[in-house]
Formats: structure tokens, C-alpha cells, sequence
């Protein structure tokens, strides 16, 4: 933890939040030592809900930008700076960094299940290296971003939903220092995340189908 907030400081200038989801372990003093800002919750809200409240925390002290890593050391500080002007270049709402080479099997085969059913052309839904825009942040700061169970594909979803864009780089990424994924740990895991995200997909696509009928009997009357 200590050597990603250090990392990160080094790498970019920008100021850190770390967010405890409820840690048990030294989470909160390393992360301080380091030279972060540490947001405590109070009881444990998951990945998404501990994602959520920086945005949040983000968009009320007014900042352009946000930068997400995980901090079991996967993600390189190092590479923040290359996302940040492959966002200023593309002028993405969001730019995401992608090592391909990692993806298992059963991820590969969960991408292009759900790139079929969703039509969102990204390599790799999970990778929580990113970088967000102001128009980002407040979308995914707002009470509609709120229920979001797997923060992946429910995340991207939303974002082109509301009209923002999406771009990917290539990046370097190394093998978890510790713990796991929660979703492709079992294949009993991967069942339940494929039925659950399929439901939430057509969900969605109905929103989307209702949202355009809306507009254009809009567009008639006027």
C-alpha cells in the first residue's frame, strides 16, 4: 500500500485517496505515512461503494480529474502519466488501461459473451486502471451509479449510456501481490456473475430502447 501511494506521488504529483472498505489490517496508517489522504468506512460497502465515495469526494472538491489503480500491486504507478495524455490526446471521458495477456479462459469467454450482448468494444471489463473526466466522475458520483453491483461492466454501461466515451491503452501489469479475484475464482463464481450481469445488461437495453422511444415521440410533438 505504502509503495503504491509513494509510487503514485512520484509518478504524477497528484494528490492520493485511499479509501478503507472497512480494513481490518494497517491499511489506514500506511497509507498516511505514505502521504495520502485515508477516507475510513464505517462498515464494508464492496468495491464499487469504496470506488463510488472517491469519486464523490473528488467531485465536491472540485477536481478535473481522477486516476483509479488497485493497490495489490498489479498496476504501475508508472504508467498513470501515459493515461493521462492518452486521455488529453483522445479526448476519452475515459481511458482505461488494458493488459490483454492476463486475461484467463474464462474471462476471454465472459468478454465476448457480453461484448456480443452489449455491443461495448473493450478488451478487458475488469481492469481498474483508469482515468476519468470531470463529465465521468459527476456520472458516476450520482445516485444512479449507486445500485451498481460488479462495478465493471455496470460502470462502462452507465458511462455510454449517458453519451460519455471510452478508450483503451495497453499497459504493463504484473501478477497480484496478494488476495485474488472475487468474481473469477471459481467457476461457480463465474456462473453466478454471468447470470447476474446478463440480467443487469438487458436491464439496461430496455432502459436504453424506452429512452429512445421517449425522444422521439419528444422530437413529433415539438
Amino acid at each position: 500500500m505504502a509503495e503504491v501511494v509513494r509510487g503514485v506521488i512520484a509518478a504524477t504529483g497528484a494528490d492520493v485517496l485511499v479509501v478503507s472498505d472497512a480494513s481490518s489490517d494497517a491499511t489506514v496508517q500506511m497509507a498516511s505515512r505514505a502521504g495520502a489522504t485515508v477516507i475510513e468506512l464505517p462498515c464494508q460497502l464492496g468495491a464499487w461503494g469504496a470506488t463510488q465515495t472517491g469519486m464523490r469526494y473528488a467531485q465536491r472538491r472540485g477536481y478535473g480529474r481522477v486516476l483509479t489503480l488497485d493497490a495489490d500491486g498489479q498496476h504501475h504507478p508508472q504508467e498513470l502519466p501515459a493515461l493521462l495524455d492518452e486521455q488529453h490526446r483522445s479526448g476519452a471521458n475515459v481511458v482505461i488501461g488494458t493488459f490483454a495477456e492476463r486475461l484467463s479462459v474464462a474471462k476471454r469467454l465472459a468478454w465476448r459473451y457480453f461484448h456480443l450482448l452489449t455491443g461495448i468494444g473493450v478488451q478487458d471489463f475488469t481492469s481498474g486502471l483508469r482515468v476519468y473526466d470531470r463529465r465521468a466522475v459527476r456520472t458516476l458520483a450520482s445516485r444512479q451509479a449507486s445500485l451498481l453491483d460488479y462495478q465493471d461492466l455496470g460502470v462502462l454501461m452507465l458511462l455510454r449510456k449517458n453519451g460519455l466515451t471510452l478508450h483503451e491503452l495497453p499497459t504493463v501489469m504484473s501478477p497480484r501481490r496478494q488476495g485474488g479475484s472475487r468474481v473469477f475464482s471459481s467457476w461457480r463464481m463465474v456462473a453466478r456473475y454471468m447470470l447476474h450481469t446478463t440480467v443487469l445488461c438487458f436491464a439496461q437495453i430496455g432502459t436504453r430502447r424506452r429512452v429512445a422511444v421517449h425522444a422521439a415521440r419528444g422530437g413529433a410533438r415539438s
